[in-house]
């Protein structure tokens, strides 16, 4: 899958993966050493979450149910926590730097479509 930002008309991520179950949900990218630029994790009804026991930074994109960008948290350090963002239900995390370069931004709206 892909995510592209309607609003802006650009693509936020080439490679994204979805986790849907409670195992996909949990694990995310803990096991990961870093993400590529154009890759992404989608967690689906994940409005908070933690970077406990990450390696590396990443940019938090906090997305509602209508697919809009309630909240954008760049280069949210290991360690970190985001509580909760306020209308969000899904969490996309991408390498650190990559909300900036598409220029997402809250109110912006994020689609997941299947990739080329």
């Amino acid at each position: 899958m892909r995510v592209a930002n309607i609003t802006r008309g650009t693509v936020v991520a080439e490679r994204v993966r979805v986790a849907r179950s409670t195992r996909d949900r949990t694990v995310g990218l803990l096991n990961r050493d870093g993400l590529a630029e154009d890759e992404g994790l989608w967690i689906e009804r994940s409005p908070s979450i933690h970077m406990f026991f990450m390696r590396f930074p990443i940019d938090a994109v906090f997305v509602g149910a209508d697919g809009r960008v309630t909240k954008v948290v760049p280069a949210l350090k290991p360690w970190r926590v985001v509580w909760w963002a306020r209308g969000a239900r899904d969490c996309l995390e991408l390498a650190a730097g990559a909300a900036v370069r598409s220029g997402t931004r809250p109110g912006d709206e994020l689609r997941l479509v299947d990739a080329p």
